[in-house]
């Protein structure tokens, strides 16, 4: 059985979760022991208001154990190092290293799949209406479509710094089965 260790970074809404939710429905019942539990693929969301705080490494190192303690389950993270590294400098003008945690990822095999949007400012203000109207609390954080791309070019600059094998899928239509297939052929998923 493969045990993928898969990190979904990317800027707010580039569409990690869609995307996710589409591996998740291949790689879950593929290796599903068969049970009544869905435990063929375990999925995190890891920034939940968290990253960018003085809980984001905290929350990082627990996830990261986890992950370690799950070493023949299929693990996706949703936003992880990358993304406390993009908040650190965004929000506190602070560098985060994350060279230890990448040794340890790269121990599990972990590869990243970089999620981005292409740098339209009208596709960026269509899903920010999209989010609010699934969302109505995120209008507390909602930012203009400048910073949403600001973000993303701190994102692509600091995977080049990774040494995790990784991959960028842009998302310029959702659903996009084309981008799904994508990352299962980078998964070497069949």
């Amino acid at each position: 059985m493969k045990a993928h260790k898969i990190i979904f970074e990317g800027a707010e809404l580039t569409g990690k979760s869609w995307l996710m939710s589409q591996v998740y429905d291949f790689l879950e019942p593929k290796y599903n022991s068969g049970g009544k539990i869905l435990d063929g693929c375990h999925w995190f969301n890891c920034d939940v208001g968290i990253f960018g705080t003085k809980y984001g490494k905290v929350a990082i190192e627990k996830y990261l154990e986890l992950a370690e303690s799950l070493p023949k389950s299929n693990v996706m993270l949703e936003k992880f190092h990358l993304s406390e590294a993009v908040y650190q400098k965004l929000y506190n003008q602070k560098n985060f290293n994350f060279i230890k945690i990448e040794k340890r990822l790269k121990k599990l095999g972990a590869k990243i799949v970089l999620v981005t949007f292409p740098e339209d400012k009208k596709l960026i203000s269509k899903r920010i209406e999209d989010r609010l109207r699934l969302y109505p609390h995120y209008s507390r954080i909602v930012q203009k479509p400048e910073d949403y791309i600001k973000q993303q070019r701190l994102f692509i600059s600091l995977l080049k710094k990774s040494k995790l094998e990784n991959i960028i899928i842009e998302t310029e239509h959702l659903p996009d089965e084309k981008k799904v297939q994508e990352i299962l052929d980078f998964l070497e998923e069949k």
